[in-house]
């Protein structure tokens, strides 16, 4: 049995002071609120549930900072993805793991506990597979082991470069299946997270314009029950094209021919009409958005105030990794909302009046359902959770949902100084564990590819 003392903790049922808060392999037994600490308690300023990252390609965050040089025409989403495959194509399975560790530790570091991992890389540098298709994803299960994070792996379906079915580009080789590879991916895949406390796996059309219709109905029914992640209308050009060749915006296409449901996680849905807004909420769908990737790719504005203020779902995830930092990414949604209606506190409403409490929990909620797994402090929960230290200056006299908006809209680093996923502690002062072995590796891997 395991206890915590906590000054205040943002609970299920809303925020309570002097909690008490037990645990028994891994999940939560009992929490009490308005008592003093008892002496085998290990006692923290402020307890808050750990969030999932609902959309990660890991292995870019090696490529952080690569792609910030101006070409000699326009660049643009497609141009960084030049970079991207250049790097994708430099990687393998050791380089892949050690550079997936060090964005887990980042992770963790900034209060993610679960990670979406929208796994593209599936084959050798020259294309051929492995002798064990999720050999990659293996990679991928061994990084989430060792620093602990929990893990939804969604290894992505990729078929062609194009709408129409345009066969897959030479750079594109080590992402490629049939939908009879794909099934036997998701087999191994499965066999691959199966020691992992915890973890799922999903499937994952890459997009519209890489799986052709009859495809995505085929990879829906391969995940069974799981979680279905596919982006979509990130790009203008993306929305363009799939007006010329299927005749619909690529969002309504999806509603009027996929089985869009609560399971499935639109990811960025930039570029979308209120008609289909609406129709992602009364589907019950969430929408994956990652701010400061799609800041830093051009990618334009999702309407989240709008979508809020219908009932949508949505959850954040770090994408590319240029930049890994929770608070951040709330920050950024809201503050793209701000310059977008030259407004300010557009997420939060009457009913929750706190931007910072809104964007926190909206976010919890809709990524632990786009992940399948569950959020919140609770007897029966997971013991996912992580602290802030009330010295913090920052945090100083605030209480209850300053807290939080001090968190997110405060919070220059230093805020964070525990972190616990099952009941084990992996943060510790602000810093991973495994934080100096894993850096040395990473700083190896990337030494070795001489990019």
């Amino acid at each position: 049995m395991q206890g915590w003392w906590f000054e205040a903790a943002l609970l299920a049922d809303g925020w309570a002071e002097r909690v008490r808060m037990t645990a028994e392999d891994g999940r939560i037994v009992a929490l009490a609120v308005g008592v003093d600490r008892a002496p085998e308690d290990e006692r923290h300023g402020v307890a808050l549930p750990g969030v999932a990252n609902l959309h990660s390609h890991a292995f870019q965050r090696g490529m952080a900072g690569l792609a910030e040089r101006r070409g000699p025409n326009a660049d643009s989403f497609w141009t960084w993805r030049e970079m991207m495959y250049r790097f994708a194509n430099a990687i393998g399975p050791e380089e892949l793991e050690a550079i997936a560790a060090l964005a887990f530790v980042e992770m963790l570091e900034s209060g993610f506990v679960q990670v979406g991992e929208f796994h593209y890389v599936h084959h050798d540098r020259d294309g051929a597979a492995f002798a064990d298709p999720a050999e990659m994803g293996t990679r991928i299960a061994a990084a989430a082991a060792e620093t602990g994070i929990g893990l939804t792996l969604l290894p992505v379906l990729y078929m062609a470069s194009g709408f129409g079915g345009t066969t897959p580009r030479a750079e594109q080789a080590r992402f490629a299946h049939d939908i009879h590879g794909y099934a036997k991916l998701i087999e191994a895949s499965r066999r691959a997270v199966a020691g992992l406390d915890g973890a799922r796996v999903g499937v994952a059309p890459h997009s519209l314009r890489a799986v052709p219709p009859e495809e995505l109905a085929a990879a829906v029914a391969i995940g069974g029950e799981g979680p279905v992640h596919i982006h979509v209308a990130e790009q203008i050009g993306e929305v363009e094209d799939c007006l010329a060749h299927r005749g619909q915006r690529p969002v309504q296409w999806l509603l009027d021919h996929a089985p869009v449901d609560p399971r499935w996680c639109l990811v960025h849905a930039t570029h979308v009409t209120p008609e289909e807004l609406a129709g992602i909420a009364r589907r019950g769908a969430v929408v994956g958005l990652c701010p400061i990737t799609e800041a830093n790719l051009g990618d334009g504005v999702f309407p989240a105030a709008a979508f809020l203020a219908a009932g949508g779902r949505f959850g954040v995830g770090s994408d590319s990794n240029v930049l890994i930092d929770l608070a951040q990414e709330l920050r950024s949604l809201e503050y793209s909302q701000r310059l977008m209606q030259q407004g300010r506190n557009l997420v939060s409403s009457e009913g929750c009046p706190s931007t910072g409490r809104t964007l926190f929990e909206s976010a919890g909620r809709g990524g632990a359902q786009a992940l399948g797994v569950g959020f919140g402090l609770a007897p029966g929960a997971r013991a996912d959770f992580f602290t802030l230290d009330l010295g913090h200056p920052t945090l100083a006299g605030r209480t209850g949902d300053g807290l939080l908006d001090g968190f997110v809209f405060a919070n220059g680093g230093g805020m964070i100084d525990g972190v616990w996923r099952g009941g084990r502690q992996w943060v510790r002062g602000g810093r991973h564990v495994a934080r100096d072995a894993v850096v040395r590796r990473y700083k190896a891997a990337l030494a070795g590819l001489g990019i």
